[in-house]
């Protein structure tokens, strides 16, 4: 089983590093000074366990690793569709593609079934790059919950978390699914093949829909926004709103809205992903997390009122600093 993971950066590496340890036959697609680390010294592991360096096989260039039999895209969601051309020497007849990208994933309709079946998604698939570039038959959706930074070029620190939730689009358990199951439990990884993936995406959308932009445009932290009682008002109004999309889209959540703030808050003094982005100048995944549900809302006939709001700042806020839209 040949593995390839584009865009090894803190999950990708993370993940790269502990199929390596395993003895895997995994590449790593990356770039810059990561990536010439990664080849000079091998890629070195953080855990609480103590520190592990692997040599890994590494490049920018596609066509130096083949045909794969699963590439996982470990991407930024905006970041994904310009570089599907240069995916294409990893993709042979029996390829699967691995989505492993936060928010509103664009094979969303695809086997979904009902009226909406096959709907694009132009927020978070311009063009449709990715269903032409891909097929959405490849594709394999995977939810991901680990916490991982790049500390240095080459050294990937993992925070917290090893799930990577698997699930057909269909919600099948085919043997594609458990196959990769299989190779990611031997690497120590929890990889559960759900039936109902879509359930587990909004669960994780609801927090990142609402926490990542106020966190932005506030720079608080996570315990400080759940807790604050204007803009815990402000989450809870955009959580809601996006959970009657969702159900109006078949989705069944586990949790209330008020379970999933207040474990928001008891993750503590975290800064979240955008909140890091905008701090050091890195383009911020507004679309995937904020526009996509308002395009979705659009597509179910569902008003927004809180989250047109906040995506209008938010939005604005990144345009301001050159991290979105340009």
């Amino acid at each position: 089983m040949k593995i390839c993971i584009f865009g090894a950066g803190a999950i990708g590496g993370y993940m790269g590093a502990k199929l390596a340890q395993a003895g895997a036959d995994v590449s790593l697609v990356a770039r810059g000074p990561h990536l010439k680390a990664m080849r000079e010294n091998g890629l070195r592991l953080i855990e609480d366990s103590g520190e592990t360096t692997v040599d890994v096989t590494a490049s920018d260039n596609a066509a130096d690793l083949g045909p794969q039999d699963y590439v996982i895209v470990t991407l930024k969601a905006h970041s994904v569709p310009s570089v599907v051309p240069h995916m294409q020497p990893l993709i042979g007849d029996n390829t699967t593609i691995v989505s492993g990208v936060n928010g509103v994933p664009w094979w969303y309709f695809h086997k979904i079934g009902g009226p909406l079946e096959g709907t694009r998604l132009e927020t978070v698939d311009p063009g449709g790059v990715q269903w032409d570039g891909f097929g959405p038959d490849r594709v394999l959706g995977c939810v991901v919950y680990p916490a991982a930074e790049v500390v240095a070029p080459g050294v990937v620190k993992h925070i917290e978390g090893n799930r990577f939730s698997l699930g057909e689009p269909d919600g099948s358990k085919s043997d594609r699914a458990l196959a990769l199951s299989k190779a990611l439990g031997a690497a120590g990884l929890k990889a559960p093949v759900r039936p109902k993936l879509r359930d587990e995406i909004w669960v994780k959308l609801w927090g990142n829909l609402s926490f990542n932009p106020i966190s932005a445009l506030t720079h608080a932290t996570l315990d400080v926004l759940c807790t604050d009682p204007g803009t815990r008002e402000v989450a809870r109004n955009m959580m809601l709103e996006a959970q009657t999309i969702a159900e109006k889209l078949g989705v069944s959540f586990p949790i209330d809205v008020d379970r999933r703030i207040k474990g928001g808050a008891d993750v503590g003094a975290h800064r979240t992903s955008m909140l890091q982005d905008l701090d050091q100048g890195r383009p911020m995944e507004i679309d995937a997390l904020v526009s996509s549900v308002k395009e979705l809302g659009r597509i179910t006939e569902t008003p927004t009122p809180t989250i047109d709001i906040v995506l209008a700042l938010i939005a604005l806020r990144g345009k301001t600093a050159g991290l979105y839209g340009t």
